[in-house]
């Protein structure tokens, strides 16, 4: 190995949760890296290293740059503090998922490190932050690493670019490449952040021939690009895609799936700034320009540039080229709970929806209301964009990898708990991470709390025990719990609902219906695939006979 829109940047931002004090150190560790020396510290066991620099980020005038390495510090760097998180909006109203406004500065590409104290030749677990591609850190709370290091796995957090600093192309920019392109530098701030691990991690005991790369939201989207980007290839070993989502992409120059060309997104973005150029662009404040960017509608994606991102997600892993490594994935049950604005104004009555349907899904209506059906309109409008966005993607993950030969592990999250239920959010979107970190007691101020009992806890320590025994050997298992086989001929799936039960074949005839659907739409052209499903969708084109 080598060394959505602004609704849902407002609604999925897990950024700015302060983490709680670390206990008091007990000794101050000094790990002498290749990069250069680092003094963390020490409690229960576990080391931690805040705040380490893992590339020179281009900042002012060098603005949407690639990442640049750096050279080796000459002295021993103080890493007991986070580093800054990266520019992004910090007006999220009510949103259960808003916290304190973080620290922000274009000089934010670090990342934390926490290890078993005696660690030697440990997994690495490296986990990127979700929140759309636009809010984020490392370093909030619920992402605290101490209670999985405990369990003998390194882990390791990453800042990076978000945004229109992360993902603008444009194409004066395309110009300044050597390679002739643009965007994606969040992107390749990630694939950065993964070199430093291969080149660093076993000084702080990881092994750099065992390392997961596992994110929720945008994290497990970023996840999907490093397993379909060429440029990331040797850098992990296995994947974790928590309520991951297969959008089509922009490409750079051209629009073939109906996406505006990011090339002109980014022409379109300077007039609605007032800049003249490039240069003004670069002139503007950090904060002022990203937050304006939001403002005027700019939603950072992935770029289809031919280097980096290769081809559509869907298409790379039609073809088996993504990245041959064991996988862990899924969703949950109340996805959209915490999302509303992904769900369309209701018809006037169960007729109204039952017309809009079938003049939009033609053939396809009948299996469509059997799935969605008008008794319960407020609930299919609710699952709707579950499946097509989150559910579609996970099975479609699973028969990838199945097909490739590798083992794919399909989870169901349908928990719910006192606070939870009584707020009407079910199993919400990222509802699964504070059992996976074991972190319950770590949570932004407006998340409903997680009750302090035997069994909440036991279901974190069978997920956490599920995630680290992945990380580990790529098979997911937990002492006195269910064993988990993999998907398999059989769409075997584990439910964590009450308790731990393995089922076959989660909801049937749900991924058979929105892989033809987009199946129809690739074939046709000039419809994307996200944001435009049951009510709202175009009108479908007629069956083809193979996909493209």
């Amino acid at each position: 190995m080598r060394g959505m829109l602004t609704g849902l940047i407002a609604a999925l931002a897990l950024a700015g949760c302060a983490s709680p004090g670390p206990a008091k150190a007990q000794t101050a560790p000094v790990v002498e890296a290749p990069a250069g020396a680092v003094r963390g510290e020490a409690a229960d066991g576990v080391n931690v290293f805040r705040g380490i620099p893992y590339a020179l980020p281009p900042t002012g005038w060098r603005r949407w740059r690639p990442p640049a390495e750096m050279d080796r510090w000459a002295n021993t760097r103080d890493a007991t503090q986070f580093g800054a998180a990266c520019h992004q909006p910090v007006s999220r109203g009510t949103s259960i998922y808003a916290g304190e406004a973080p620290t922000m500065s274009e000089d934010c590409l670090f990342l934390n490190v926490w290890t078993p104290e005696d660690a030697r030749g440990a997994p690495v677990f490296v986990w990127i932050h979700g929140g759309s591609l636009a809010t984020g850190a490392g370093s909030e709370a619920m992402y605290d690493g101490a209670r999985m290091a405990a369990e003998g796995v390194v882990v390791v957090t990453i800042n990076y670019r978000l945004g229109v600093l992360g993902y603008l192309a444009h194409p004066e920019l395309s110009a300044e490449s050597r390679k002739n392109i643009s965007g994606n530098y969040g992107l390749q701030d990630q694939i950065a952040a993964l070199e430093w691990v291969q080149a660093n991690i076993a000084a702080f005991g990881g092994d750099p021939d065992n390392v997961t790369i596992a994110g929720e939201s945008a994290g497990a989207l970023s996840v999907m690009y490093l397993m379909t980007s060429p440029e990331a290839e040797g850098l992990f070993d296995k994947a974790i895609a928590q309520s991951a989502y297969m959008l089509s992409m922009p490409e750079l120059r051209s629009r073939t799936h109906g996406d505006v060309p990011a090339e002109g997104l980014g022409w379109w973005l300077q007039e609605q700034l007032g800049q003249p150029n490039l240069a003004g662009l670069r002139a503007m404040d950090a904060q002022t320009l990203t937050v304006s960017a939001q403002q005027a509608g700019y939603a950072p994606f992935g770029t289809i540039d031919g280097v980096f991102l290769p081809a559509q997600m869907a298409h790379v892993f039609e073809r088996g080229e993504q990245a041959p490594v064991p996988l862990l994935a899924g969703f949950n049950q109340g996805e959209i709970r915490t999302l509303r604005f992904l769900v369309p104004p209701a018809p006037a009555d169960a007729a109204a929806y039952e017309a809009e349907i079938r003049a939009r899904y033609g053939d396809l209506a009948d299996a469509f209301l059997a799935l969605y059906p008008s008794a319960d309109m407020a609930e299919s409008m609710l699952a709707t964009p579950r499946d097509a966005l989150y559910g579609w993607t996970a099975e479609r993950l699973m028969r990838a990898q199945t097909a490739l030969g590798q083992n794919g592990y399909l989870y169901f999250f349908d928990h719910g708990y006192p606070a939870m239920d009584e707020a009407g959010l079910h199993a919400f979107h990222a509802a699964e991470i504070p059992y996976v970190f074991g972190n319950p007691d770590r949570l932004p101020p407006r998340w409903p709390a997680i009750p302090d009992t035997p069994p909440e806890q036991a279901l974190s320590d069978a997920m956490m025990a599920y995630w680290l025994s992945f990380a580990r050997t790529g098979v997911p298992t937990a002492e006195g719990q269910p064993d988990w086989p993999a998907y398999g001929l059989t769409a075997t799936y584990m439910a964590f609902e009450d308790g731990l039960v393995v089922r076959e074949r989660l909801m049937p005839g749900m991924f058979e219906l929105h892989e033809e659907v987009v199946c129809r739409r690739r074939v046709a052209g000039g419809i994307p695939w996200n944001w435009n499903f049951g009510v709202i969708s175009p009108p479908l084109p007629p069956a083809a006979p193979v996909c493209r």
